[in-house]
């Protein structure tokens, strides 16, 4: 209500206490009329609050008694300054490197396992890895070395044997020397290299040596083989074996391969015109034999083979194979008289 007294603030006209419109001017009383009729203790703001819009799709989470700390990624720890890891990686390395390369040498060496070489890699303090790669070093140092003496001692051997036939190797043994030194200085990979170059020159010579043996006993086993099945050889064996081996011994292998050659030519031709009557001869021998009901159908066999065998080009397989016939069921009566007069069919 409008306190007693008062008036129209538009036209001044009085006012009824309980009027809202001025009687007047038909205006509504002024909100200052009101404002002065309220108590001057009286609160201008209302008694309970409003209360604050909440948005209906957003569902209200009930609060947790743990307290919410936010998701963050790990933090990654770099990795600790290691003055130890370049030269461990380095003698990692040479340690495998010298594993793979004395295999040769049939010796194995010491290697770590994989989780030491990670706790050694990491280590903040890695001076206890470090003595124990270097002991590991000295571990596989001392069995190389011990490798390396066997293989001196071994090759000074076989060089000994080349010797005996003068077969120069002053060089590879001053070259064994030089790898022994260098292995016991610590410098393993380049007594390997030599070691490889002494090894393969060694086999070379060795290879030749053997084939140029080889070859001298299959061409005096072909003269002996002649000589036994009664077909005179162009030289006497024991003599060619004799004359051939010191041509050995002298280093001359050049030439001795061309004797070699030149006495199988001989020996083969003097074969292709005698053998066929031996050949004949004894196939005779062995039909006669069965007339008289002795088993021999295992020495036609023999025969063939052997007669197969030269004349496929393997003189020394027929003939040793027709020598073995002969010493196992003999040589016909009176061969060596009916050679010269029976003719070659």
């Amino acid at each position: 209500m409008v306190p007693p007294g008062t008036s129209c603030s538009n036209c001044g006209a009085a006012v009824p206490t309980d009027a809202f419109l001025c009687p007047a001017c038909h205006e509504p009383v002024g909100e200052d009329l009101w404002e002065a009729a309220l108590p001057a203790e009286a609160p201008t703001e209302p008694p309970f609050p409003a209360p604050a819009p909440v948005a209906a799709a957003t569902p209200v989470a009930e609060p947790s008694s743990a307290p919410v700390r936010p998701r963050t990624a790990p933090v990654r720890r770099p990795p600790p300054n290691n003055p130890f890891s370049q030269d461990f990686a380095r003698r990692l390395g040479r340690l495998n490197q010298w594993a793979e390369s004395v295999e040769a040498l049939g010796v194995s060496i010491p290697r770590l396992p994989a989780w030491a070489e990670e706790a050694a890699r990491e280590a903040t303090n890695p001076e206890p890895w470090a003595e124990v790669v270097r002991g590991v070093e000295r571990i596989a140092q001392r069995r190389i070395i011990t490798a390396f003496e066997e293989w001196a001692k071994n090759t000074k051997v076989r060089l000994t044997r080349l010797e005996a036939y003068s077969v120069d190797s002053r060089l590879e043994r001053d070259q064994i020397e030089d790898a022994m030194h260098t292995a016991r200085t610590g410098d393993i990979a380049q007594a390997l290299a030599t070691y490889r170059q002494v090894d393969r020159v060694v086999t070379i010579k060795e290879r030749h040596l053997d084939q140029a043996r080889e070859e001298l006993e299959r061409v005096v086993s072909l003269l002996k083989d002649m000589q036994a099945l009664a077909i005179d050889p162009p030289q006497d064996p024991a003599e060619t074996a004799d004359e051939l081996e010191a041509e050995l011994r002298a280093g001359k292998l050049a030439a001795l391969k061309q004797q070699i050659r030149a006495l199988r030519l001989q020996a083969v031709g003097k074969l292709k015109s005698a053998l066929p009557r031996y050949i004949t001869e004894y196939g005779d021998y062995l039909v006669e034999e069965r007339t008289h009901g002795i088993a021999t159908e295992r020495e036609a066999i023999d025969l063939a083979r052997g007669a197969r065998d030269f004349f496929r080009g393997r003189p020394e397989e027929g003939l040793r194979r027709l020598r073995a016939l002969q010493e196992m069921h003999g040589l016909p009566p009176g061969h060596s008289s009916r050679a010269s007069a029976r003719p070659v069919y």
